[in-house]
């Protein structure tokens, strides 16, 4: 499996592999022929590679005594990027490093999975990344983003949807869900969004006034 592969144009998500749970190669499959860019954390490198996959930066804190060096042949011309500050995890600087780059959006898979601080911590952290860098979390079970105070996009009928907020949100209107919202607040915590479904085929809109509203499309 290979990341070499026609680019459309600049505008292409690069590719961030974390080190969750691993998903399936259908889904690896389809990420990678269309990302331009791929960037592997430290702690997932051998996984990564063990699956055929091309590697173009390799980015961490490389600590436990780790030598990035020893991929430099295989996956040449790999581009191994230093981070060492602990404020921030891994993920974190790896959408820093492609902001700098001048990237505008990203897909990011096995960052879910395994431990549970670390799922909760890399979904709730891209809502600081809002009008930066678009970013998209995907596994075998759903895909996760931040919405726009007004989303629009065309469902089938019962796709389900699940309205996340990260902390409050409020004035939250929406059209074509089974269950409607209707000028609400959402509140982690306390009461979410989770289990809807789009009522019938045709457009779901999504609308709120304040806060960080994030959206599942789920598959069982």
């Amino acid at each position: 499996m290979s990341s070499h592969h026609i680019v459309r144009d600049d505008q292409e998500p690069a590719l961030i592999i974390a080190n969750g749970a691993a998903c399936s190669k259908e889904l690896l499959g389809q990420l990678l022929e269309w990302s331009p860019f791929v960037v592997v954390l430290d702690s997932a490198i051998d996984r990564v590679l063990n699956l055929g996959i091309k590697v173009d930066v390799l980015l961490g804190d490389f600590d436990r005594d780790f030598n990035p060096d020893i991929y430099k042949e295989s996956q040449f011309p790999l581009e191994i990027i230093h981070t060492p500050n602990q404020d921030k995890t891994d993920l974190e600087k790896a959408f820093d490093f492609l902001i700098e780059r001048g990237h505008q959006a990203v897909n990011v898979i096995w960052a879910t999975g395994r431990r549970a601080d670390h799922t909760i911590t890399n979904i709730t952290n891209i809502v600081r990344y809002r009008n930066i860098l678009k970013i998209v979390i995907l596994d075998d079970h759903s895909k996760i983003f931040l919405l726009p105070e007004k989303f629009q996009k065309w469902y089938p009928k019962n796709t389900p949807l699940s309205l996340i907020p990260i902390g409050k949100v409020s004035g939250i209107h929406s059209q074509n869900l089974f269950y409607p919202l209707q000028n609400d607040e959402l509140t982690i915590g306390y009461r979410t969004g989770s289990s809807n479904h789009v009522f019938e085929d045709g457009l779901v809109v999504i609308e709120h006034s304040e806060g960080d509203l994030l959206l599942m499309e789920c598959w069982d």
